[in-house]
């Protein structure tokens, strides 16, 4: 089910990129900064709060947080689908990595990169 609801959102932001004629905006370049740029302005809502405070935000606040993170996806979106890169696939590879690079056994508890135990 989900894998079709981003395949519908890969549809329409398609479809609102073309009738708009930003296609010629839309390359890997423009797409990956402009990913970062609303990932700067995610992390903004966080600068400063203390761990409770992140995790307990008001209602306004999380309803700011969740349109940059919407805005974080659709970057995430256009750019995988202009790489022709599968989104569910490359995360599915992705975890299957980490589950071997992080043996719960052995990082339990602990943040360290897995170069680094």
């Amino acid at each position: 089910m989900a894998q079709d609801q981003m395949a519908v959102l890969k549809s329409r932001l398609r479809q609102f990129a073309a009738v708009r004629d930003w296609e010629q905006f839309h390359t890997p370049k423009n797409l990956a900064m402009a990913l970062v740029a609303e990932a700067g302005e995610l992390a903004a809502h966080f600068q400063w709060l203390d761990a409770a405070q992140s995790t307990a935000l008001p209602p306004q606040k999380r309803d700011a947080v969740g349109q940059e993170m919407a805005d974080v996806l659709i970057y995430l979106v256009r750019l995988a689908d202009k790489l022709d890169v599968d989104l569910w696939q490359a995360a599915a590879a992705k975890m299957q990595l980490n589950e071997t690079r992080y043996p719960a056994d052995r990082v339990r508890g602990s943040a360290a990169k897995y170069d680094e135990y």
